[in-house]
């Protein structure tokens, strides 16, 4: 069903592409004369955008298979009862509509939020951190999930990695285009590249992308403190930081998809250089930051 779902993806993406530049008009961006920068921006802003747009649109579905996150359609028991109460007080508070409220089944503490806006989100909890945290602190973790959808986290990452995404494949391929032309033999035609230029855009989309992710990474490292401090806003000051510190006390073992990881509440990484491409700073900083409210 993954890889169904990876290839479905990746076919809607190309397919809405193409048509998105051929509505447009968009020229080939190499010519004659060069490189044509206003075709080339266009191509790669569309390229660029549309992976980020239909993963957020398609996020919820995503993240239920990925993760097996069951939605509480009608409370099984008194836990999920409390739990759908819980959500809808928060979320009343945040101003947003009620979102989706799912369990997913794994043994560690964890939780995210996602949604392509904020009054169309779902937020879902561990089974083993409903079983295991007491209510105050579960609270302050939804509170931190309804923090994200509140703040539309969800939409401004996707915004970015749009951005990202366009520039690097911008950027690539002018650097991609320079190496093609310094190797470039006096005899070959005008108007065409040669496998210098695909190598070259392919390596330098490698090297620009490792560089474009610590600023993705960066914006979500900071997401991460303002939906801290509307944890602490909406359910207490204290419950937010005993819920930090209890998942730290706890040894992480993750089970979500790579793709949920960055909206999950989880330990950041220690060292300096790993914490460049960590979606969460270090829950010790997050704690610190608390205390300063």
């Amino acid at each position: 069903m993954r890889i169904m779902l990876f290839l479905l993806t990746n076919i809607a993406v190309l397919v809405v592409a193409s048509i998105v530049l051929s509505v447009l008009g968009v020229e080939r961006y190499i010519s004659g004369s060069g490189l044509n920068l206003t075709s080339l921006l266009i191509f790669c802003a569309v390229f660029g955008f549309t992976g980020s747009i239909i993963s957020l649109l398609l996020s919820k579905k995503m993240a239920k298979w990925g993760s097996k996150a069951q939605t509480i359609e009608q409370p099984n028991n008194h836990k999920e009862q409390w739990l759908l109460t819980t959500v809808q007080e928060l979320a009343n508070e945040a101003g947003i509509k009620m979102p989706e409220v799912a369990v997913f089944p794994a043994h560690e503490a964890n939780a995210f939020a996602t949604g392509w806006n904020k009054n169309d989100a779902l937020v879902a909890v561990s089974s083993g951190m409903l079983d295991r945290y007491p209510p105050d602190e579960i609270r302050a973790v939804m509170a931190h999930e309804i923090g994200h959808v509140a703040n539309g986290d969800m939409v401004t990452l996707t915004l970015i990695q749009g951005v990202v995404n366009t520039f690097v494949m911008f950027f690539a391929r002018i650097a991609g285009y320079a190496v093609d032309q310094f190797l470039r033999r006096d005899d070959e035609g005008e108007g065409s590249v040669g496998w210098g230029y695909y190598i070259a855009t392919m390596i330098f989309e490698i090297l620009f992308g490792i560089l474009a992710s610590m600023i993705v990474m960066w914006f979500s490292r900071y997401r991460e403190f303002r939906a801290d401090e509307a944890g602490a806003r909406l359910a207490g000051k204290g419950a937010m930081i005993a819920a930090l510190a209890r998942i730290q006390s706890e040894h992480e073992v993750s089970h979500m998809p790579d793709t949920m990881v960055a909206f999950g509440i989880r330990r950041g990484r220690k060292s300096s250089f790993g914490e460049l491409f960590s979606s969460h700073p270090p829950i010790n900083d997050r704690i610190a930051a608390l205390q300063k409210l």
